[in-house]
């Protein structure tokens, strides 16, 4: 491990300083003209988060592309994970600091990641096929499990309803979901194995944590009862492979994009009006030719009012997930937009690219629900 220059609080979650001074609730842009009659003030521009600039780039730590970045449950700290099999830890505010620089953390590119939900620990997973936690306040790999037999593209956790328990799930392209009890005694044998059928691109777990969301390369979004270890229905609308799966924070829809450059967000509720569930058809983010894994977010600070994706075309659009109007079509990356994650309580936005940065960015604040 290449440790930065500050690293976190031992012994504990990570901590942030708080700040001196407030951050400006506007900005102004001068003229820079040289006409010395056009020099003066354009306009302010309303801030609407505690970033130190609208927009702050975070370059410099990986030599390979972004898979994943995304925010702590506290929204002080992002992580990231790269091709270059390392994962990256960083200050989501002033200074922003890369404070940590996991290298050589998997024998193959690192695919995916989550932040527990109670500890300091980082789940990943990797091309290698294993499944790892990372302790944040020392920044040791304290478990690898090989989790799978092959490629393991996505992890999703959630708490266990009423048992307290952090459970985790894993999708791989050997064709099983598989569900592990989490934490820092995490056991190397799965409590349940899911048979799909077909490679495995996504998961992500319902509401209630008994069910699970499978996306598989059948062009469909599986849905499956740990508690039956079975199969209890599918979404059926996707043109190509879905690309990852982001559930709302009132659990009511499914964010779905997929290769085919069009994303589903279906209607997931027990009782839907929808025939086949499908609630709107999201058009604007291109997939493109490289196959890419893209993953998707809803907004948190407006309980999920808006939904973002990355595209082939380097830009982040962002939707009104009820009128399925474009509301942004965010440039700043040189390759394609990956990964897209929203603070928990802010209105920022973090994107990850293949050209190795991250930027966060300050949006309007939505309307509380």
């Amino acid at each position: 491990m290449s440790k930065r220059s500050a690293s976190p609080q031992p012994g504990g979650a990570l901590i942030k300083k708080a700040r001196a001074t407030p951050p400006p609730s506007n900005q102004i842009a001068i003229s820079s003209s040289n006409d010395e009659r056009s020099k003066g003030l354009i306009r302010t521009v309303q801030r609407t988060s505690n970033l130190e600039a609208p927009i702050v780039s975070l370059a410099g730590a990986h030599s390979g592309e972004i898979l994943s970045c995304r925010f702590d449950p506290t929204g002080q700290n992002i992580a990231a994970c790269s091709t270059d099999r390392s994962i990256s830890l960083w200050r989501t505010y002033h200074p922003n600091t890369n404070y940590a620089l996991l290298s050589s953390h998997a024998k193959a590119p690192i695919l995916d990641l989550q932040w527990s939900l109670t500890s300091p620990i980082i789940y990943s997973v990797s091309a290698d096929h294993t499944l790892a936690l990372t302790d944040v306040t020392t920044g040791q790999r304290t478990r690898k499990i090989r989790a799978h037999r092959e490629i393991i593209n996505s992890i999703d956790r959630t708490m266990g309803a009423g048992s307290g328990i952090e459970l985790l799930a894993t999708g791989s392209d050997d064709g099983t979901v598989k569900v592990w009890e989490g934490g820092d005694e995490m056991d190397k044998v799965p409590i349940a194995t899911l048979e799909i059928g077909c490679p495995v691109t996504s998961v992500c777990w319902g509401q209630d944590a008994n069910t699970i969301y499978v996306g598989a390369i059948d062009n469909e979004v599986h849905v499956y009862d740990v508690r039956k270890r079975a199969q209890v229905s599918s979404l059926v609308g996707h043109a190509d492979t879905p690309t990852s799966l982001s559930l709302a924070p009132n659990g009511n829809y499914l964010l779905s994009p997929s290769l085919s450059s069009q994303t589903i967000v279906w209607d997931v509720r027990p009782f839907s009006p929808s025939p086949n569930r499908i609630h709107r058809v999201l058009q604007g983010a291109p997939a493109g030719f490289e196959h890419t894994l893209l993953k998707g977010a809803w907004s948190k600070d407006d309980g999920g009012k808006r939904a973002a994706l990355g595209g082939a075309d380097r830009m982040v659009c962002i939707w009104e997930a009820d009128s399925a109007k474009i509301l942004y079509k965010l440039p700043g990356h040189k390759g394609t937009v990956t990964s897209v994650d929203f603070h928990p309580k802010e209105p920022i936005i973090l994107t990850g690219s293949k050209d190795g940065t991250m930027l966060l960015g300050e949006i309007e604040a939505g309307l509380n629900v």
